[in-house]
């Protein structure tokens, strides 16, 4: 027969098994036309697992990172996919998020370009030049790393801060001098207008994808939320071993041609793991130097969006 102590130990055991076992009805995925989430969207699988277990997915598009993240701050969205430089604003913000999991490292898909006939031929050349990004984007921790790498410092350009479709007019016809810019956008450029590189991320910036989550929706959902994780793993396998499906795929998402989906994937690795100290220290380095240069209003402690299920990486 239970003591009254050990029945409560049972109940609380019981309810806890209960708590982390529970489904969402619902589950909001935020995506981008150009991102892992779009491709996942589109193939299907997640749709078709979570229905199995009574789980309905709701869709939702976004223009970029950082409205995506605001999503997920408002609770529009429990779940969605950016890159290195939108969480840390979304942190310094107040947005309550945690870090489920990452891509590999892709340094390759972004690039600092100029036109194929500019004298620009190194990043030192980029002294006193016009330089377009997209501002408090991953390429803008790559220009600050590149330019401090050629012993350059961020005053020593004038940044000219354009989203994506802007930027790509401003350099066709040379009202900038040079573009910071990720894939397919960068394959679009080098595709149609000949760009020519100066500098990508190798040797200076690792550039992940995140795959992030409401904390309430990751502590409520842990098994919900691993399970989408473990599906980015899967589909990663299978667009790793299938670009050409995976550049069709896309192609249709975003309205570019397969052959630059093709020609961004051969530099674009998939992939879905869970989050390392590393890591962790890399994205802090990040958020470090957005606040140096005046980018972030604020210091943000990047370990303070640690998922309660990877505790240990806090330390």
């Amino acid at each position: 027969m239970f003591s009254a102590v050990a029945l409560g130990l049972a109940l609380t055991a019981s309810s806890a098994s209960a708590f982390a076992a529970e489904k969402p009805e619902t589950v909001n995925i935020g995506y981008q036309k150009a991102n892992i989430f779009a491709l996942l969207k589109y193939r299907g699988t997640l749709d078709e697992d979570f229905k199995k277990q009574g789980i309905k997915v709701r869709w939702v598009e976004f223009p970029a990172g950082p409205q995506m993240l605001e999503g997920l701050n408002v609770g529009s969205i429990d779940l969605a996919a950016t890159g290195d430089a939108p969480p840390t604003f979304a942190q310094a913000a107040q947005a309550d998020l945690v870090y489920l999991g990452h891509s590999p490292a892709n340094p390759k898909t972004e690039a600092i370009v100029v036109p194929e006939n500019s004298p620009i031929k190194t990043v030192a050349d980029l002294k006193g030049k016009r330089v377009a990004l997209n501002k408090g984007s991953d390429v803008n921790y790559l220009l600050v790393s590149a330019l401090e790498n050629a012993g350059l410092n961020y005053k020593d350009i004038t940044p000219v801060y354009l989203p994506p479709s802007d930027a790509r007019a401003a350099f066709q016809r040379g009202a900038v001098d040079a573009w910071v810019i990720w894939d397919p956008f960068y394959a679009e450029v080098e595709t149609h207008a000949k760009a020519r590189l100066i500098k990508n991320a190798e040797g200076l910036v690792p550039h992940y994808t995140f795959y992030l989550a409401s904390r309430k929706f990751a502590d409520h959902y842990p098994d919900t939320a691993k399970q989408v994780v473990d599906e980015l793993a899967t589909l990663s396998s299978w667009a790793n071993s299938h670009p050409d499906d995976a550049a069709k795929i896309l192609s249709q998402s975003t309205g570019l041609e397969q052959a630059i989906w093709a020609r961004a994937l051969a530099r674009m690795p998939f992939g879905a793991e869970r989050m390392t100290a590393e890591v962790f220290t890399q994205q802090q380095a990040l958020a470090d130097k957005f606040t140096q240069i005046g980018l972030l209003p604020v210091k943000v402690d990047v370990r303070s969006a640690t998922w309660s299920q990877d505790a240990a990486l806090k330390k």
